[in-house]
Formats: structure tokens, sequence, C-alpha cells
């Protein structure tokens, strides 16, 4: 019998099973809207293990679990016997023996590796300092609602070269389109993964070079959860990627904007971009809910 199917980095589902999970998550967004009923999870149990602060994550998950008609249950660092020391392997064999699937939201992604490779039930990251890989389903699903499949095109990463920079490379490998990552030097991202994408990924250190021809524009805080000391130095550094009005006019016809949330308006993006009559970033803010709805029925039906 083989084990669980685990959701920890993009790579762990295939180009198909990407647009697949993708296209149901579109599917399940408008049976939402009609009042459709989705109960395909009733009775199942997802326990939601949070030792990083969220508000997305777990509004989208719990609410996700519950629109399919299961449990969800909160678990803070504090809720567990992981703050006193139980080891990790420990805690995910009897997690895993009570409840159907566990999302973990750390730090170390080590720590989900190794909770997933002791749970018999699936494992979603919903982010480690690595990797984001729901948020880019989310955001995915965005551009495949608004613009058609993003295999061919050119998209645009701005600004620290984090975690979600990271599952952005993912995806460009799966998916087959051109990423260009925008950063000054000492916020480049994973070196090691920079080599395995090396086919669709590069670095560009001119901002305004790095956007042209693109079809989506992206951007993050530029301190992330950890790096709040660091705040006002990378703010000087990080300033002449802002994605503001003049970088979008600068990239394809029509391009599209995202931010994954929360964004500090008038630093990483303009205030100006975040209200526009045309972002997409509540759309894609919204697909958090029903991208992850369709991961955890294609994890559980596994």
């Amino acid at each position: 019998m083989t084990g669980p199917r685990h959701f920890l980095t993009l790579m762990d589902l295939s180009h198909q099973e990407i647009r697949e999970v993708i296209q149901r998550g579109v599917e399940l967004k408008t049976l939402r809207r009609q009042g459709t009923d989705t109960r395909t999870l009733e009775g199942k149990v997802l326990a939601m293990i949070f030792t990083k602060a969220s508000t997305r994550t777990r509004v989208s998950f719990e609410a996700g679990i519950t629109q399919l008609g299961g449990n969800a249950l909160f678990l803070s660092g504090q809720d567990t016997q992981l703050d006193r020391g139980e080891p990790i392997e420990d805690t995910a064999r009897v997690i895993a023996s009570m409840v159907d699937i566990v999302m973990i939201r750390t730090f170390a992604h080590d720590d989900v590796e190794r909770f997933a490779a002791h749970s018999s039930v699936p494992v979603i990251n919903g982010l480690t300092d690595d990797f984001h890989p729901c948020q880019i389903l989310a955001d995915l699903q965005t551009f495949f609602e608004v613009r058609g499949d993003i295999s061919g095109h050119k998209v645009c990463w701005l600004g620290d070269g984090n975690n979600v920079c990271h599952s952005w490379m993912n995806a460009a490998r799966r998916l087959d389109f051109e990423l260009v990552v925008a950063c000054p030097e000492g916020y480049d991202p994973d070196s090691q993964l920079l080599d395995a994408c090396a086919a669709q990924v590069s670095i560009n250190r001119d901002p305004v070079s790095a956007v042209a021809d693109a079809h989506l524009l992206i951007t993050d805080v530029w301190a992330s959860m950890g790096q709040e000391s660091e705040q006002a130095r990378r703010a000087t550094q990080l300033a002449p990627y802002q994605l503001n009005r003049e970088l979008l006019d600068r990239a394809a016809s029509g391009a599209l904007y995202m931010h994954c949330l929360p964004a500090h308006r008038g630093e990483e993006i303009s205030t100006e971009l975040m209200d526009a009559s045309e972002s997409v970033i509540w759309q894609e803010a919204e697909n958090r809910l029903h991208a992850q709805k369709a991961l955890m029925e294609f994890l559980l039906a596994s």
C-alpha cells in the first residue's frame, strides 16, 4: 500500500495535476456562488497547526473544509506538546491517527518534511520560510481565470527572493513559463533552486528592463515574519523595485499584477495599484479558499 500524497511544494504535483486542481478550484468557486451543495468531504477532519500567525491561511482552510462538509481543528504552537519538546515525529503519528488531513504553517521547512514523513494522512504546507505553494495555487487560478493558461507567458517577480518567490520558481518549472526575478544583490532566491530552475528562471538587477513584455508582475512584503528588525535597511535597498504604475506601464499591454497580502501600502506596492479598478489582488485572495478546497479534495482522493 502506498503512503498518502502530501503537498509540501508545487513539485509534489505534476503539471497536469496542478492544472486539474486549478480547474476544480474554478468549478468550486462557481458552485459556491450558485449556492450549490459541495459537501464532498463530509465527516472529514482537518487539523491546522500554526506556529506562524495568519489571516488568509486560517480563514481559507477553516472555511474551505467547512464548505466541503468537514470540520477543522485549530492548534497553535501553545496548544500542542511541540512547545514542550515533544518530537515532531511523535506528534505527527498521534495527530495523523485521529484526523484525515493536516495543514501546517510554520518556520522551518524541515519541520513540515519531518511531520509528513511520519504522517499516515496527507500533509499540506500552509507556509514555511522556504516555500508557500498554496499561495501560488491561488495566484495561478487567478491568472487562468483572467488570461487562460500561463504556459508560454512571461512573469516578473519584484523584490526579495523569498518563500513565495521560491514557489513561483517551481511553478515556472512545472508549467513552463518564463520567470524573471528582479532584485538587488543580496536578495537572490536560493542558489540551488535557481540552478534547478535555470531553464525558466533568471535574475535581473534592473526592474525597468525586467518587467518589459511581462504579462504578470508580482511582489510581496520586503521584510517577512522574523525579519522585522531589518525593515528599514530592506526598505532602502528594495525601494527601486516597488510595484507601481510606472513599472506596470512598462510591462506588456494589459499585464496583471498580484500581491499575496498582507501589503505594506506605499512600500513594495503603491496604494494606487492596490485600489485600482483593474486590480485582481482581491480575486487572488479569495482564490486561496477555492484552490485549497480543490487541493484537499485531490489529496484525500489520491
